[in-house]
């Protein structure tokens, strides 16, 4: 089969620290159940299966990010959505609180500054009718 599988990301529950990524696999490759991830992940073996969640993720997904040193560490229990470190171009020893994709990060800046511009124009507008009326 060719197929494209993408990356499952297995986390402590507890704390949402991810513990293996499996990575992305394309070509003649069959996707494996979670029982067999647990048999062939050391870090998945040594753990009890009940205390370890698991998001699959599409293929390609965060390519960008990960292209630009992007590493997911932790999920956010409250999205359930991959939270990333990047490393710090200045001082790349110092150690990164996760955060969101630097992806939708773009995009929220990218929403609020559309809204932020409208609301701008609309001031305008009315700053104008006050003075020429």
């Amino acid at each position: 089969m060719n197929n494209a599988i993408g990356r499952r990301l297995y986390y402590l529950k507890a704390t949402g620290e991810v513990i293996q990524d499996t990575g992305e696999r394309t070509g003649w490759v069959v996707e494996t159940t979670v029982e067999q991830d647990f048999e062939t992940y050391r870090s998945l073996r040594e753990r009890v299966p009940e205390t370890v969640g698991m998001i699959q993720l599409e293929y390609g997904a965060y390519a960008a990010d990960r292209a630009e040193g992007g590493s997911i560490t932790r999920i956010d229990m409250d999205t359930m959505e991959p939270m990333f470190t990047y490393r710090d171009p200045i001082d790349p020893g110092t150690p990164q609180e996760p955060g969101p994709a630097l992806s939708e990060q773009l995009t929220t800046l990218k929403t609020e500054n559309e809204s932020l511009k409208s609301r701008v124009s609309d001031v305008e507008m009315t700053i104008t009718e006050i003075l020429f009326s």
